[in-house]
């Protein structure tokens, strides 16, 4: 169960910085004119990373079953980014 919590952490954690590096990006593009993100890119980018923070700290504060489950949550939401917004 630790493990899983660990993966999950780094998980959360990746689309944490993801969502602030596609944020940073469509900032500069705006700026010089460039194409860049959409904007429902970035967003659902957001919302997931928003979510999977908050399955993080419930996975990380529940040492039972229920702590499982939230750390398979950030894996769900890892999952679904990846195959819905980068690989379609």
């Amino acid at each position: 169960m630790r493990a899983l919590r660990k993966v999950s952490g780094v998980l959360a954690g990746g689309l944490v910085v993801l969502a602030v590096a596609l944020g940073v990006a469509w900032v500069a593009a705006t700026r010089t004119g460039a194409p860049g993100p959409a904007g429902s890119f970035l967003a659902w980018h957001a919302v997931a990373a928003v979510a999977a923070v908050v399955a993080q700290i419930r996975a990380d504060r529940a040492p039972d079953g229920r702590g499982a489950g939230a750390a398979l949550v950030v894996l769900v939401i890892s999952a679904v980014v990846l195959a819905a917004l980068w690989l379609a």
